[in-house]
């Protein structure tokens, strides 16, 4: 398997594991596929870590002494921090489900393949490349179709001034459509796009956020952009102007 070649400098990864053994297998591993990795052993060393320098993603254990991962994938949840791949072995579907809740973009049980964790990296790193906001400096509100959604209340009207109410969640979701228009944007894309922490954080399935917009679309006066991709995910066809 060859290392990334698309970067002029490594992308650099921090592991955060109490267990010495796992760190130096995982920093072994991912060095010679041309990561720089940093390791540590708890949530007071990653934050001098991050002190130090920005990594491009974290794994991080769920069972760290002191703070545990689940509070600190909480607290990181809160700033502008790198993605997180977060590394449990306790395997339940309730400390997956909690730990993706709280902010993790991935989640693996442990003892995990080295193999495996290369490619949830890999996939994390590149979904976030993707999901790079592309707006316009000062824009306050895009318009599409007869429909003017403004960015800074959050509101989305049609020409003649009807107002359509929207979730937090679909609001992120129309919002990361529209800025990419003509984009054929997969659907864990998406998901990065639109969660934050604004977003209903129990309802994640986009199909689901992306038929509740078709049908108020549908039902106001403006025209519906939305494309469904089979097999790619959904595409946002129309020319959108930017205020």
């Amino acid at each position: 398997m060859q290392p990334p070649a698309e970067h002029a400098t490594p992308e650099k990864i921090l592991v955060v594991d109490d267990d010495r053994g796992i760190r130096d297998v995982l920093a072994e591993f991912l060095a010679r596929h041309g990561y720089e990795v940093e390791t540590v052993a708890d949530a007071a060393e990653m934050d001098r870590a991050l002190e130090r320098g920005r990594p491009d993603l974290i794994v991080l254990d769920l069972m760290l002494p002191g703070e545990n991962g689940l509070s600190v994938c909480r607290r990181l949840a809160a700033q502008d921090r790198p993605p997180v791949v977060m590394l449990s072995a306790m395997g339940e579907d309730t400390d997956r489900i909690v730990g993706l809740e709280l902010g993790a973009d991935d989640y693996l049980a442990k003892p995990c393949n080295p193999r495996e964790l290369l490619a949830r990296i890999r996939a994390v790193l590149r979904r976030r490349g993707e999901a790079r906001p592309s707006e316009a400096p000062g824009a306050a509100a895009m318009e599409f179709c007869g429909w003017r959604l403004d960015l800074v209340r959050r509101e989305l009207r049609a020409a003649d001034g009807l107002a359509v109410g929207l979730s937090n969640g679909e609001f992120h979701l129309l919002r990361a459509l529209a800025e990419r228009p003509r984009r054929v944007l997969s659907r864990d894309v998406l998901l990065d796009l639109a969660r934050g922490e604004h977003t209903e954080q129990f309802d994640r399935s986009i199909d689901v956020q992306i038929s509740r917009l078709r049908r108020k679309l549908a039902e106001g006066r403006g025209g519906d952009p939305i494309r469904t991709i089979r097999g790619e995910g959904y595409m946002f066809d129309a020319e959108v102007v930017r205020r």
